[in-house]
């Protein structure tokens, strides 16, 4: 069986959304006020788009210091940047004419 990929997971708008559905509707199951019920999907919902910024950012920082290292040019996986590197050495996107 394969491992849950938690910094994935954590960071699905999808996942968040179903955390705070799931809540809402045990709330609603126990008869908990509309207020308190709306007011603990707001802070779910808030901390569910923090760890999804915190994780994304994450994300950014760690292609930015592998790139920075060296190893790619950013936005590429194999070094080449397909807007500048044409192969007549000008830059632009190549079109294939």
């Amino acid at each position: 069986m394969d491992k849950i990929n938690w910094k994935q997971k954590l960071s699905s708008r999808k996942f968040w959304a179903a955390v705070a559905g799931f809540v809402t509707a045990i709330m609603v199951a126990f008869r908990v006020e509309n207020g308190t019920a709306e007011q603990i999907t707001a802070i779910i919902t808030a901390g569910g788009v923090l760890v999804a910024y915190i994780l994304g950012e994450s994300a950014v920082d760690a292609n930015r210091d592998y790139t920075n290292a060296g190893n790619v040019k950013p936005g590429t996986s194999d070094g080449t940047d397909t807007k500048t590197d044409k192969p007549d050495g000008t830059e632009g996107e190549d079109n294939g004419d």
